[in-house]
């Protein structure tokens, strides 16, 4: 049984304009210890997903429409509202995508950290304090007795980011959801933080889903990897196959666009020309049609669902790639 499976979920919203189909149909499952990767451009529906997984969606204008969310073989969207508290923190544990915007700018790295320790352990003050403490010494912030009396507005971003994966992972729970956890960040305290996770990951056995844009960061720190576009998931494989034996045209773009080592100013980098359809009124077909150098009369007119291509590797494309294609 996987850790965490998620079966046909569909999560709305509805604006002024109609119904904003987020996520249309998303499955994907996580076995225990391993990291997934959920990749694509923004707004294509991986932000949405996460805070489905938690219950944290906004209702209204938002509510999760159909599918399953089984954690542990249960399903979390049957769960009483009142078994979700419990459920979050402990068990699934998430790091929100902006950390500047995350902590509270009223009270202090202590109060906030204490805060979780107090409620979930019921430990005492000093207790509580000891703990934080010790989390942010974990995390890799130096002088933590000094800089847990810190309000947020006196850390760095990178600092604001590992208090944030030390709350997370103060109840060591078994799964991790991180949410563009490198956003906003320089690129060596991006790989000082993806480092700091998998430690701590490696550390405590929890799994990770990692929601990012960068496939440089997928490559290095993904087992499988799941390719979302507009509101679906288009390609599920392993990490090797993605980058390797890439299917689906739209990962392929994804793939192609990465800049490569030797570039001059005078390259020009490839792009996926077009636009992402609307998500309140989709196209009847595949929803990259449009944009594919593949997309035939089949295309537009019957909808492609995941199937196995080989060996688990999963894609939804009526004419996958093939080698040789540019």
């Amino acid at each position: 049984m996987p850790l965490l499976e998620v079966k046909g979920l569909k999560t709305e919203f509805r604006i002024e304009e109609g119904v904003v189909h987020a996520v249309d149909g998303v499955s994907f499952h996580v076995e225990s210890g391993e990291t997934l990767g959920i990749v694509g451009e923004s707004g294509c529906g991986k932000s949405v997903t996460a805070m489905s997984i938690m219950r944290l969606i906004p209702d209204p204008p938002g509510h999760i429409a159909g599918g399953q969310i089984l954690w542990k073989g249960k399903d979390i969207l049957s769960m009483p509202d009142d078994a979700m508290p419990d459920l979050r923190g402990n068990e699934i544990a998430m790091i929100f995508q902006d950390p500047m915007t995350s902590l509270n700018p009223v009270f202090t790295v202590e109060k906030q950290l204490g805060e979780v320790l107090e409620k979930r352990f019921g430990l005492k003050k000093e207790g509580a304090r000891a703990r934080a403490v010790e989390m942010l010494e974990q995390v890799g912030i130096a002088d933590p007795s000094e800089r847990i009396k810190a309000y947020p507005h006196e850390l760095s971003g990178g600092m604001k980011q590992r208090i944030m994966i030390a709350m997370a992972l103060m109840c060591e729970p078994d799964l991790l959801i991180a949410d563009e956890p490198t956003t906003a960040l320089d690129v060596t305290v991006q790989a000082q933080i993806l480092h700091l996770m998998k430690k701590l990951q490696e550390k405590v056995g929890a799994a990770v889903i990692l929601i990012t844009h960068d496939m440089a960061v997928v490559a290095e720190t993904c087992d499988r990897v799941a390719v979302m576009y507009a509101g679906r998931v288009v390609e599920f494989c392993d990490v090797y196959r993605l980058f390797e034996e890439t299917k689906h045209p739209y990962a392929f773009g994804l793939l192609k666009s990465i800049p490569k080592e030797g570039l001059t100013k005078e390259d020009s980098l490839a792009t996926i020309e077009g636009i992402v359809p609307s998500l309140i009124h989709p196209p009847t077909g595949c929803r990259f049609a449009d944009r594919c150098f593949k997309a035939r009369d089949r295309c537009r007119s019957e909808d492609p669902q995941l199937r196995d291509v080989g060996d688990g590797h999963l894609t939804a494309c009526h004419f996958p790639i093939e080698e040789g294609d540019e």
